[in-house]
């Protein structure tokens, strides 16, 4: 990621965080919209992912400035999630719903460069995890 790219990310983010619950039930109903069969992998009440989804988020996006911080915390959740059940194409699910409800929240302030940015940026983060999760399926 650029360094521009961050400050975009860093600085759209800011603004979700007020709307961090909202921002979670959009995000959740859009992508069990987009694949019904996600949904069997998480917990009836979703309240609880959504905090924990916020958080995951607000910790990777907090340290895109220092990604080598976070890369074994991504790699761990990438393996984990091999345990969920999560295959290598739900990623992209995934980064659907989130860039659309980013759009969804962020309205006129989501443009083409934000846009970008957080694309970049969830391919980064989501190219980790998946590389884990392989590694955690080979052994």
């Amino acid at each position: 990621m650029t360094p521009e790219q961050i400050v975009l990310v860093q600085s759209s983010f800011k603004k979700v965080v007020p709307i961090k619950e909202t921002a979670g039930e959009l995000f959740y109903n859009r992508l069990f919209t987009l694949d019904p069969a996600l949904k069997p992998l998480f917990p009836e009440d979703i309240k609880p992912q959504i905090q924990k989804l916020m958080t995951t988020i607000a910790t990777a996006v907090g340290a895109l400035n220092k990604l080598e911080t976070i890369v074994p915390v991504v790699q761990e959740l990438g393996r984990r999630h091999v345990d969920y059940g999560v295959k290598d194409e739900d990623y992209n699910t995934v980064g659907a719903a989130l860039l659309w409800t980013l759009e969804q929240g962020l309205g006129e302030d989501f443009t083409p460069e934000t846009k970008e940015a957080w694309t970049v940026c969830y391919g980064l983060l989501a190219g980790t995890m998946m590389d884990a999760a392989k590694s955690a399926a080979a052994e």
